[in-house]
């Protein structure tokens, strides 16, 4: 990439940015949201095109004006969320994207599958339903898909986010195993450690610009500690990062850093009892899921993303009915109540699909601050809405909660991860909260917007809140959980006490061990 710049209304996404891909090396990508990894990575996938500079492909100029000439040129990427289809095999869906009059020949097509399964030493059946595989088989499957026209550059956009640490290890054996055959990979990540272990090479952006290198003879002659110096140094622009940073970068986050505040001598405020839950195709559900929470506790919830936690997630914030058990808050039944009379008891939901779910992308920062107020007074009136209210509310929200944009009149969708994030905390977690259910609440954020997002979490705690956290980041459940139940295949699988050798333990039941 040469001067490469490329503008959106009332921002420039990369700004004279030139870096190089090399063939047979693993190129790691760092950077806050916002500093432009993922205008970049669109521009080589063809999602979009740059404004000026230019792309070279093998020395050779080019335009890449779609995700299909990308894939002609050898640059297969493969983003942060699954994109296959569940219902189809394996098979179908490394063909969709070909030519609709060519029909399935299925001796060619199977050759290419071995000989891509061989490359990257995997054992996959092609005639497997991917719904039905593992979140890990499913992204071998990606990864084969972004291989599937040529083996030039693999571009893989936070790849760990939903792994276990034993799927990370594999991803770093094929990744080496790619960059040995001549691949160039550009692997994104917010995780050091990651970049410290898999990396021959680390670059890093910062608003828009890049802003340095660590190639990899330096990275060879500098410790752990001193790459993450220079890294932070690299990321903040020479601003001193908080002292945090550091083990939030490495993923190494450790025990629990607060004086737990639950008091277990007094009964339960949450009781889950034998719960179970009706699951649509492709979907996880509960089965027979029991468990109590303390006034001041976070119970975190452990496991490979799939296996039950959304429904969880959905059936305590009433979203989700149960087919079987009970739920008793406060010594009250609210098996079958739905979400606003659960709202009105204090419970609080951050989802982790931020935009759709959890805000609406087209309508203004200050409605989606009060979407779930809509109708109440003194905001509404006889059912007129009152702007200037609402407005003047927004307005001291976003000041107080530092929500970066340009007006509360901005649609709330043109907002990064993070502050859309922030919007979310903010109105959610008011005076009126009693139990928070956090699914996920720091996936896809920048380690500024991590790091605020814990300590929220933690903040809650602090109030007395019962907190239910699920993430598939084992440092965050470590650093914030009194105690960590594991979820594997839509059963709890275990609770373990947050000391000593819990993270061994919480490893072992993430694979559906019966004992740890």
């Amino acid at each position: 990439m040469r001067s490469v710049t490329k503008r959106f209304p009332g921002v420039v996404a990369n700004d004279d940015v030139s870096i190089d891909f090399l063939p047979g090396e693993i190129h790691v990508l760092l950077g806050e949201n916002g500093a432009g990894k993922s205008t970049l990575i669109g521009m080589l996938a063809g999602m979009q095109q740059p404004d000026s500079g230019e792309i070279q492909v093998k020395g050779k100029p080019v335009r890449i004006g779609s995700p299909r000439e990308s894939l002609d040129l050898g640059i297969g990427t493969v983003f942060q969320h699954v994109l296959l289809v569940p219902t189809l095999t394996v098979i179908e869906n490394l063909m969709l994207g070909g030519p609709r009059w060519r029909l399935l020949d299925r001796a060619p097509v199977l050759k290419r599958f071995k000989e891509l399964s061989d490359l990257l030493g995997v054992t996959l059946d092609p005639d497997a339903q991917v719904g039905r595989l593992a979140l890990g088989e499913q992204q071998q499957v990606e990864i084969m898909r972004a291989l599937w026209r040529g083996e030039n550059v693999l571009i893989l956009d936070e790849p760990t986010s939903m792994l276990t640490p034993l799927g990370v290890r594999d991803l770093g054996e094929v990744m080496k195993r790619l960059r040995d055959k001549g691949v160039a990979i550009i692997f994104i990540t917010h995780k050091l450690a990651e970049a410290y272990e898999f990396g021959d090479r680390i670059s890093v952006l910062r608003l828009g610009r890049f802003a340095g290198q660590l190639d990899k003879a330096r990275l060879k002659s500098l410790t752990e500690a001193q790459i993450t110096d220079e890294v932070l140094r690299l990321m903040f622009g020479g601003q001193k990062a908080d002292s945090r940073d550091a083990e939030t970068l490495l993923g190494r986050g450790g025990h629990l850093k607060r004086v737990p505040k639950a008091d277990r001598s007094k009964p339960p405020i949450l009781v889950a009892k034998d719960i179970s839950t009706v699951a649509d195709r492709g979907e996880c559900p509960l089965s027979g899921v029991s468990f109590e929470l303390w006034p001041g506790e976070v119970l975190g919830i452990a496991g490979v993303d799939g296996n039950g936690q959304k429904h969880l997630a959905e059936f305590l914030a009433g979203q989700r009915p149960a087919a079987s058990g009970s739920l008793l808050y406060d010594g009250h039944d609210l098996t079958h109540e739905g979400v606003a009379a659960r709202r009105r008891r204090g419970f609080r939901y951050i989802t982790d699909e931020r935009l759709g779910e959890g805000t609406v992308g087209a309508f203004s920062v200050a409605t989606n601050l009060v979407m779930k107020e809509i109708g109440a007074p003194p905001l509404w009136q006889q059912g007129i809405s009152r702007w200037n209210l609402i407005h003047g509310q927004a307005r001291d929200t976003i000041k107080r909660h530092d929500i970066r944009t340009p007006s509360e009149r901005t649609p709330i969708g043109r907002l990064s991860g993070g502050n859309i994030q922030k919007a979310l905390l903010a109105r959610e977690l008011n005076g009126a909260s009693r139990l928070v259910i956090f699914n996920k609440p720091t996936y896809g954020l920048d380690l500024h917007n991590i790091r605020l997002a814990r300590d929220r979490i933690a903040e809650c705690a602090e109030r007395g809140l019962a907190t239910v956290l699920i993430s598939t980041e084992l440092d965050e459940l470590l650093e914030l959980s009194d105690r960590i139940a594991v979820m594997f295949r839509g059963r709890l699988t275990g609770i373990v006490p947050n000391e000593g050798n819990a993270e061994r333990r919480i490893g072992l039941l993430m694979t559906g061990a019966e004992a740890a």
